[in-house]
């Protein structure tokens, strides 16, 4: 599996963790000319901005830390597109899901880590 490949299927993965959390889905990989957003997602009242972070292992450190201060900084922007072009005016929070995967490809760990940032 390509890093691509881990990527989507990491992406799929999050979206399944996400439904039995209670959020609903509204858009995957959603883009602008500041970036892409992996999901875009509601929790009650809330829209959610989640990035999905997999890895196959954590030699270099866990998936979650790659959420750096400009992929943070990067996020926001496509975030504020988002609301703004959708005329949303409640709440919302950055979330990301991390990933770590086993040796056969499944999924060995999967974290939420709620208001990220």
């Amino acid at each position: 599996m390509n890093s691509k490949e881990l990527g989507a299927e990491g992406e799929k993965l999050a979206c399944r963790f996400l439904k039995r959390k209670g959020y609903r889905i509204m858009k995957r990989n959603y883009d602008s000319c500041w970036g892409e957003i992996d999901i875009v997602a509601r929790d009650k009242e809330a829209i959610i901005f989640v990035e999905v972070k997999t890895r196959r292992t954590n030699e270099y450190g866990y998936p979650q830390d790659s959420v750096t201060k400009s992929k943070q900084h990067r996020m926001r922007k496509v975030a504020l597109t988002y609301l703004k072009k959708n005329g949303w005016e409640g709440d919302c929070r950055f979330d990301v899901v991390a990933i770590l995967m086993d040796s056969k490809g499944k999924a060995a760990n999967i974290e939420l880590i709620r208001d990220a940032f």
